[in-house]
């Protein structure tokens, strides 16, 4: 700008876009709103899914949140704030992002009316802030136990699992995820604690999904190194090894002279030797299998098989902790240290064939604290979308595990929450109480989306849902199978109370920090507003 007949003074880069004010705030809450529509379809057991094709011409179908943004090519940074409400979600509660990415886009929503009605962005923050933490105390209100319930666990997974792929045999996968978490869950100074790390999920395609099944072991994708070693050995001693079964070579370069054929005869015989002592020292310890992170000799293997060893080479690092925890062994990392002590034991190794490879199963392991699921699918879209599905639902049962509290779904909880909010929203003077209402009626998105899916009348639902409310039922829920308004409690649909309370905590920390922004400042060579949706719509 000139000042007094001066020079224009630049302080951004030439080619830097700039919007600023209602401008800016109308740009952001577009693109948040056109994330949260992208996904809205996939919400619930009606919901539709997405066929994703990157670059290459990848192939994902899924009706995941999570991964339908991650997957998405998405440049706006508003739009790439919403995702981080997504990945929050999945990183915390492994469910819901669905959930929380459309909440975030109707807060926003709401709040545009506000803004259209000159209420400042600030007090619409704080609005949000006073209504997110009333919500989040009332939460523990709702609660349902779930200690020691293996039947209340059983119906979190059928949950989660209702209108994905796998929803057909959800009881089937049900029954898994809770025997894994099961498993591999323990109380440690009065604290439930479930690492997922210890359940391993292997997928191979072929066969139907009902052939997927939990290993009280480890599986293993690798074969036996030597075709004269035994398919399966019963009553295991496992020995498992981080060293190379083969002649080590020095750290130094080195060059050997040999003048005589007798000399190299000899120095051929040592090496023969040093393996055949590494072996012996392998049976003396009582060890049938062993698993070696590291290399096996070709001599080793010769040898191992005439003695019936089962041997298996290069396993990963995370698969030798895993073996470590299911068998009860040690790794070793020097042979001449191995003794009867440090061998895991297992009721069976054997190598099976599944789909076209051979995997080992090392299965009977006695107080096993480290499982694997082997998943299978007709074809590789079908199991890499029951893979997904099988993480949501294992995922929410260990949260419902270790919280021991779970939730009614079917937006049961959020139409009491938001029910609360506008009876709260009275006793706060100033224009907050606009903002706690608007945060009030936009918790009911999700029956309201429910219903939508299912083809139901959005408006008549959520009237029957208020009314249901009002009378007291408090686990009043959509019914997306025959309609209308059903106790969410009787019909056992379940979710853990993280999943709502991370979602409403996400997607308020989101919106609100959307709503702040005044002030676009976008360099050069991207779009106006920092940056297109690519071909996604605007106009809602």
């Amino acid at each position: 700008m000139y000042q007094n007949g001066q020079a224009p003074i630049f302080i951004l880069k030439e080619g830097t876009e700039r919007t600023r004010g209602r401008s800016a705030q109308s740009n952001n809450i577009a693109a948040a709103k056109a994330v949260a529509d992208a996904v809205r379809s996939t919400l619930g057991p009606k919901g539709m899914d997405k066929m994703l094709v990157d670059s290459m011409g990848d192939v994902v179908i899924t009706n995941d949140g999570a991964t339908i943004l991650k997957e998405m090519d998405i440049e706006h940074p508003a739009a790439k704030m919403i995702i981080e409400v997504a990945k929050t979600q999945e990183q915390h509660c492994y469910d819901g992002t669905t959930t929380a990415v459309v909440l975030a886009g109707e807060l926003l929503k709401r709040s545009e009316d506000l803004i259209e009605q000159n209420v400042h962005p600030t007090v619409i923050c704080e609005g949000f802030r006073l209504a997110s933490e009333k919500a989040i105390e009332g939460l523990a209100s709702h609660g349902i136990s779930t200690e020691g319930e293996d039947s209340v666990l059983m119906e979190v997974a059928k949950t989660s699992l209702t209108g994905k792929s796998a929803g057909a045999v959800k009881s089937f996968l049900a029954d898994i995820c809770v025997r894994a978490v099961n498993s591999v869950g323990v109380i440690e100074d009065g604290e439930r604690l479930v690492d997922l790390d210890d359940i391993k999920v292997e997928k191979r395609q072929g066969g139907s999904i009902k052939d997927s099944t939990l290993v009280d072991g480890i599986l293993l994708d690798k074969e036996r190194v030597h075709a004269g070693m035994p398919r399966s050995i019963s009553n295991a001693r496992i020995a498992l090894v981080n060293s190379a079964i083969e002649v080590k070579k020095t750290e130094v370069d080195a060059k050997i002279q040999i003048t005589d054929p007798n000399q190299l005869a000899a120095f051929l015989e040592e090496e023969e030797g040093y393996i055949r002592k590494l072996v012996d020292t392998i049976e003396a310890s009582g060890a049938n299998a062993v698993i070696c992170q590291k290399g096996i000799d070709d001599l080793a293997q010769h040898y191992m098989s005439k003695k019936g060893i089962f041997a298996i080479r290069r396993a990963k690092k995370s698969d030798m902790e895993a073996l470590a925890k299911a068998t009860g062994g040690s790794v070793v990392t020097n042979l001449d240290d191995l003794s009867a002590d440090d061998l895991g034991t297992a009721a069976k190794v054997e190598q099976r064939k599944i789909g076209d490879s051979d995997m080992t199963f090392i299965t009977g392991c006695p107080e096993a604290k480290s499982v694997s699921v082997l998943l299978r699918g007709g074809t590789e879209h079908v199991v890499d979308e029951v893979r997904r599905a099988f993480a949501d639902a294992v995922g929410v049962v260990s949260v419902a595990w270790e919280d021991g509290l779970v939730l009614t779904g079917g937006g049961s909880v959020l139409a009491a929450l938001s029910r609360d909010l506008r009876v709260f929203a009275e006793s706060i003077g100033g224009r907050e109480q606009m903002a706690i209402e608007a945060f009030a009626t936009a918790l009911e998105i999700v029956p309201r989306t429910l219903a939508e899916n299912a083809g139901l009348d959005p408006v008549t639902t959520i009237i029957d849902l208020r009314k249901a409310h009002a009378e007291g039922d408090n686990h009043a829920g959509i019914n997306v199978f025959d309609g209308g308004v059903k106790d969410m409690l009787a019909a056992s649909v379940l979710e853990p109370l993280r999943v709502v309370e991370q979602a409403i905590q996400s997607a308020t920390e989101t919106a609100t920090m959307i709503l702040r922004i005044d002030d676009v400042i976008s360099s050069k060579g991207m779009g106006p507003a920092g940056g297109g949706m690519g071909d996604m719509d605007f106009d809602m």
